[in-house]
């Protein structure tokens, strides 16, 4: 299991409300890059979901090898980098894009990342089929340092989920204490709840897809429509009340791509969970 290093993290279920259960302990969501980090004295390996290899991109996480002492260890948690107290996920894509030695050593140093830990799936031996409050004692062995970080462990979600929310964070994880780690598998035993904001934007045209319909979004600002993103969509009402507007030239200011444009009439209520440092929405949905 610690050779092989194919393994695929285990995925989370998703609810759209808040709730509380003595069954479950709740941790911050944050918004970071789901990694597997395998280490011993020896070596490390940081792998995303989908087993990538990025260790070469982050040296600063080499610490974590004085941590483990003679134990072999996967850990499962998130790398995140912190700006103003809170994770900028834009940030760290760039991060992720730097390919240049030189670059990656100095943003190592200047906008290092922390690996927030929640889990502990390997030490020694398989830990799998532990029970998670268990697999959370022996992760509770392992000390804090700059950049290893143990998430924090609640017992009340509600209060959580509304200090995330004045907070401005990316939402809650709800887990079940007693819940094994099923690998590479997406379980209701894992809940995530989203910290998702809402607004209105126009549609100023849309893209033919082959079974659904694209919507290009716009927001007004001093009467000119400004592209923040695309939605797909499969509602019929919505897709009928689009193509029966009228056709004009595209009348987006930053918008240079392929599209049927309309006139931007229709205002559409869209949750997302965040607006880049550009102005896109991430994440939008109706």
């Amino acid at each position: 299991m610690f050779d092989n290093k194919n393994i695929k993290p285990m995925l989370l279920a998703e609810i759209p409300v808040d709730f509380d259960d003595n069954k479950y302990l709740y941790e911050v969501k944050f918004d970071g890059i789901r990694v597997l980090i395998y280490v011993n004295k020896k070596r490390i390996s940081i792998r995303t979901r989908n087993n990538v290899d990025i260790t070469h991109l982050f040296p600063e996480i080499n610490d974590i090898k004085n941590i483990v002492k003679n134990d072999s260890c996967i850990f499962d948690g998130e790398l995140v980098l912190f700006e103003n107290d809170k994770p900028s996920f834009s940030s760290l894509q760039k991060r992720l894009r730097i390919k240049n030695c030189d670059r990656i050593k100095t943003s190592s140093l200047n906008k290092p990342v922390v690996f927030v830990v929640f889990d502990i799936i390997y030490q020694n031996k398989d830990l799998t089929n532990m029970m998670l409050i268990d697999r959370k004692k022996i992760l509770n062995r392992y000390k804090d340092t700059n950049y290893f970080v143990k998430s924090k462990v609640y017992n009340d979600g509600k209060k959580l989920f509304v200090a995330v929310k004045k907070m401005g964070l990316e939402g809650i994880v709800a887990k079940e204490k007693e819940s094994r780690y099923y690998i590479n598998k997406r379980s209701s035993v894992w809940i995530k709840l989203k910290n998702y904001q809402n607004g209105e934007f126009y549609v100023g045209g849309y893209v033919k897809n082959s079974i659904s319909y694209s919507l290009l979004l716009g927001e007004k600002k001093k009467n000119k429509l400004y592209y923040v993103g695309k939605i797909k969509v499969n509602n019929k009402d919505i897709i009928k009340k689009v193509l029966g507007q009228k056709r004009q030239d595209n009348s987006f200011c930053n918008y240079d791509d392929i599209g049927l444009f309309i006139e931007p009439n229709i205002k559409l209520t869209i949750n997302y969970l965040e607006k880049t440092k550009n102005n896109m929405l991430r994440h939008p949905f109706i």
